[in-house]
């Protein structure tokens, strides 16, 4: 409603004369049509008074009027005359030059398209807070001299430019794309700069919601560079040797950070990053300011008046889950940015079984290639175990599915002539195994209680002995925390004991051969498949107070239970146990990979949501 009010007042304002004022050099069509006969000396004197760093809103306002009237003058041409008016300094000035200038842009880009661009990327560059410098003992300081109130509003002014623009020039989203993504500040940039920067482009797509697809896109494609230019031992090494204040989060961070109703008072809406916690680690503190906006974005286009928008929420999410596809799926170092499709899936139970259906065609799909295959496994087993907002009847159908596949692979490969322990041919059959045995070992408490002979047959039922003991034998190649835990837990069910494959598994341990220029050295891979747990545990502290209700923990009193017979395992060194429970995945050959299991934290073992009719066909 205010957004249309404001639109009238736009609309009014372009029938009323301007204000009377003194000036030099003549009208601005006399001028004009003296600069096409070769006569420069007027031009030149109007290009002088508009140049001028002291012009009075007066002047500004008769100059901005006489212009509108002769836009269909301005050619290419007058090219240097129209850049002298695109850099005027309007946005902190009185309404009437901000009114008069918004008219001016409606009119010149309807009179004269070619200057589109221009105008499009004047308006752009407007999304970041202006900075001023401040000279201290010669040095230049760079900072902001605008408060909260004035940056939010010229951000609506900037936005209502835009909506302006696209009036007269119905194909300027097609335009506006590449200048977003021009105009994208470097990640070095402060986290004020970028966290305007992503707010304004999110705020996009509500009136343009043709580039919301693209948008997130270029969002999280820069968001995902930061991500994985900080590892999670860099971040946790600075908080560890940073002093670290005590503060709370403001509890309305998430929902004032981030306000996408375009009717609301600009004095109500607030951009600035709120007094909490900061990060160390300058990298991990942008990404989590940007994370944070990311996931007020979500609730804020999901919910109207505190309910969910089922439709909304749909379309948000396809958009969401191409993105993901496209950039997050394929990525191997990312530790944080997942946990937006993580934050998104929470809201409804049928916007996670359909996140798991996606990922199950992903890997059950012998045409997607086989790493793509095997992060989707990972991504199962990690979100499964992780998801606390799954319940056991969800998590159920899901190792149902997973168990069935490895069932059905053993049964085609038995007859075949790769019936043999190998990563490059059985990748997504190893990574699928991992994700049953990560799955089960968090979440095979939920199984079981209750009704713990009910609990046990299920288990048997899945029949996790062939999948052992069978030729291709996956104990050899999962990681050896998970192996570990996973044979705790078996052994404690009686499900399959497998320690004697495990003694098997550590005197033929995966030879790797490294070249370097001091010869060629063999050493063991303890890591094979390269796995990673996508939703391991959020180490950015803004992001962690969003994410941590929705949020399954691994429980210490687990680790101690299942602790004692990992000691009995030949091979198996106390370092190796450590290295789980401290939450250390041990390096693959390409590197170090994300952390696992935490048992320095605690959280009571849940179910949160009601069970669905049919996992994989329910609606949602």
């Amino acid at each position: 409603m205010q957004t249309n009010m404001k639109m009238c007042e736009y609309d009014e304002f372009l029938n009323s004369p301007p204000k009377k004022t003194v000036r030099f050099g003549g009208k601005v069509a006399e001028v004009l049509m003296k600069y096409s006969k070769g006569e420069t000396a007027d031009f030149e004197l109007l290009k002088h008074q508009l140049s001028d760093p002291d012009i009075k809103d007066a002047q500004i306002i008769n100059w901005l009027h006489e212009l509108r009237i002769s836009v269909t003058s301005l050619t290419k041409d007058h090219e240097q005359l129209v850049n002298i008016v695109l850099k005027l300094p309007w946005l902190n000035r009185s309404k009437e030059v901000v009114e008069e200038y918004l008219a001016f842009l409606g009119n010149l880009v309807s009179a004269q398209t070619l200057y589109l661009r221009s105008c499009l990327k004047m308006v752009i560059s407007h999304f970041v807070p202006a900075r001023v410098i401040v000279k201290e003992d010669d040095v230049n300081i760079s900072d902001s001299d605008d408060d909260d109130e004035n940056i939010i509003a010229n951000f609506t002014t900037c936005h209502r430019a835009l909506q302006i623009i696209a009036r007269y020039v119905p194909s300027t989203p097609r335009f506006l794309m590449p200048i977003l993504g021009e105009s994208f500040p470097y990640i070095s940039k402060s986290t004020r700069t970028l966290e305007c920067y992503v707010h304004n482009l999110l705020r996009i797509t509500v009136y343009f919601p043709t580039l919301r697809l693209e948008i997130l896109e270029l969002v999280i494609e820069k968001l995902i560079k930061i991500d994985v230019s900080v590892p999670r031992h860099d971040i946790e090494d600075a908080e560890e040797t940073a002093f670290q204040p005590n503060g709370a989060i403001n509890s309305s961070a998430e929902e004032g950070l981030f306000n996408m109703d375009e009717d609301e008072d600009p004095e109500e809406k607030r951009t600035s990053i709120v007094d909490i916690d900061t990060m160390s680690h300058p990298d991990a503190e942008r990404l989590d300011v940007l994370m944070l906006v990311l996931f007020a974005y979500n609730k804020d286009i999901c919910y109207t008046n505190g309910s969910l928008d089922l439709n909304k929420t749909k379309d948000l999410y396809r958009d969401l889950l191409a993105t993901f596809d496209k950039l997050i799926l394929p990525t191997h170092g990312s530790c944080h940015v997942q946990f937006v499709m993580f934050h998104l899936c929470s809201f409804k139970l049928g916007l996670a079984e359909a996140f798991l259906e996606h990922l199950w065609k992903k890997l059950q799909n012998p045409n997607n290639p086989p790493i793509i295959r095997q992060t989707a496994a990972s991504y199962i087993g990690s979100f499964l175990s992780r998801a606390k907002f799954i319940p056991v009847v969800t998590m159920k159908a899901c190792l149902d599915l997973l168990v069935n596949w490895l069932h059905r692979y053993i049964d085609n490969q038995d007859a075949g002539s790769r019936a043999f322990c190998d990563v490059s041919f059985h990748g997504p059959f190893y990574a699928a195994s991992q994700a049953v045995f990560y799955t089960l070992i968090f979440r095979h408490k939920q199984i079981v209680e209750g009704d713990l002979r009910k609990g046990l047959a299920y288990l048997q039922g899945l029949n996790l002995e062939r999948i052992v003991m069978c030729q291709l034998n996956p104990l050899k190649i999962c990681l050896p925390s998970v192996v570990n835990f996973f044979a705790a837990i078996t052994r404690k069910y009686q499900l399959v004991f497998c320690y004697t494959i495990i003694e098997r598994n550590n005197r033929q341990m995966i030879p790797i051969i490294r070249s370097s220029s001091g010869g060629d050295s063999v050493q063991a891979s303890v890591n094979p498949l390269d796995s990673f747990f996508p939703y391991d545990p959020c180490v950015l502290k803004r992001c962690k107070k969003v994410i941590d209700p929705i949020y399954q923990i691994w429980e210490e009193s687990n680790t101690e239970d299942l602790k004692g017979p990992q000691k009995h395992i030949k091979g198996a060194t106390a370092d190796e146990e450590d290295d789980f429970l401290k939450g250390e995945t041990p390096h693959s050959d390409g590197g170090i990979t994300p952390g696992s299991l935490e048992a320095h934290l605690r959280s009571p073992a849940s179910s949160v949501g009601s069970p669905p009719v049919s996992f994989l066909r329910r609606p949602f």
